[in-house]
């Protein structure tokens, strides 16, 4: 992606939780091979007391024709749970309306004629920002992958999808009366539009030292399995229901748990041949199955944690075997499991008893809002167990 992106002239962009998948260390080493400038703005890293991957709080870009460009970057707090290799007591967060209002009079008062939050937020925290902190003039956010433009009083919130399939072109007019004007204009990434021949051979380099492995059909599939966001994030699937049966055949646990988020092909794989390039599209990140000692109330806590946000598509939604729940997803959360539903391994749960869990080592430290995992008895170190890859294609 260095490569890529430098080729694609990124000039400023805010870390994602994705970018410390392999590490803080591996984060900032990228970052500093980039030409691009990275932010991150309300995050310190207690280790290093530095912004977390030495991230930017704020920039300023001149245009020729002499306008400044204000730019700082922020997350939201939930964003440390989505942190797979940091630990969260590692960080010290600062809230984003807090620190974006400090951020935003030092950019105003350094000159910035014009002033953009990059922001990895979900929707609700990005509305509260732009409604709270006046000195921001437009939001560009990420996180929610839907692309969508809303106006908060008179500041834009615009979030321009995911996964190269669609960007936004902006054409900022500041006018005399000190009013700013903006012009939106929405790109999807289609095959109708013609391949840039730079970037076509670079992909070309990367991809063919790739294509004969990837091409490898590894088993055969008599089913379709749908990995989009909107399905795997919302109800039991057979993606889901495939993944966590074959965790539950290997490690014998009673019950597996896996949050949703695991899945990140957002597409839907037909049946018949099922290649490499299909298992490492479906589950890309480098993450160790483990087992751990979970008594029934925890057990329940965990499902009541995985819908506590539905309808919201969130990555804490679980994917389960060897247990059967129903829930009421208009019950306020913290309350919507139907606790006389739940069944493990096909007798009702006991909150006394202590049974055993697969999941992720990401799920066991926690992460995702899973707190109350971390505090279990673990079986299997989180550090030296299989990747949850090589488990689904050593069983297919």
């Amino acid at each position: 992606m260095i490569e890529i992106l430098d080729t694609l002239g990124v000039d400023v962009a805010v870390f994602g939780n994705h970018e410390f998948d392999f590490g803080v260390e591996h984060a900032t080493t990228c970052v500093s091979k980039m030409s691009s400038k990275w932010l991150l703005g309300n995050v310190i890293d207690k280790l290093t007391q530095r912004n977390l991957g030495d991230g930017l709080s704020k920039l300023i870009i001149e245009r020729k024709n002499g306008i400044k460009i204000g730019l700082l970057g922020l997350v939201e707090e939930e964003w440390l749970d989505t942190l797979a290799t940091v630990n969260k007591s590692d960080l010290d967060f600062q809230d984003y309306v807090d620190r974006g209002r400090e951020l935003a009079a030092e950019l105003r008062a350094d000159g910035a004629d014009f002033v953009i939050a990059l922001t990895h937020m979900r929707w609700p925290n990005d509305i509260r920002l732009a409604r709270l902190v006046p000195d921001i003039d437009l939001i560009l956010g990420g996180h929610d992958h839907e692309y969508a433009v809303k106006e908060v009083d008179e500041c834009l919130v615009i979030k321009s999808g995911s996964d190269f399939r669609n960007f936004s072109s902006l054409d900022v007019f500041l006018r005399d009366d000190g009013c700013v004007d903006v012009k939106i204009s929405r790109y999807d990434v289609t095959m109708d539009i013609a391949e840039d021949p730079v970037m076509t051979n670079l992909v070309n380099r990367y991809t063919s030292v790739l294509e004969k492995s990837l091409e490898k059909c590894i088993g055969v599939m008599h089913t379709k399995l749908d990995g989009r966001f909107k399905m795997v994030r919302s109800r039991e699937t057979e993606l889901g229901n495939f993944v966590a049966d074959i965790m539950a055949s290997v490690t014998r646990a009673d019950v597996v748990l896996i949050n949703s988020g695991t899945f990140r092909s957002d597409g839907v794989h037909t049946s018949g041949d099922f290649r490499l390039h299909d298992l490492m599209t479906i589950l890309p990140i480098n993450d160790c199955v483990v087992s751990i000692v979970v008594t029934g109330a925890q057990l329940l806590e965990a499902l009541e944690n995985g819908v506590g946000v539905v309808p919201k598509y969130e990555g804490r939604f679980p994917q389960v075997s060897g247990v059967t729940f129903g829930f009421n997803p208009g019950a306020k959360p913290g309350c919507r499991v139907i606790q006389e539903t739940v069944r493990v391994q096909g007798k009702p749960l006991d909150l006394e008893r202590r049974y055993t869990m697969a999941t992720k080592a990401y799920v066991a430290r926690g992460k995702d809002g899973y707190s109350g995992l971390s505090k279990c008895q673990i079986l299997t170190d989180p550090d030296s167990g299989p990747l949850l890859s090589t488990v689904v294609r050593n069983h297919i």
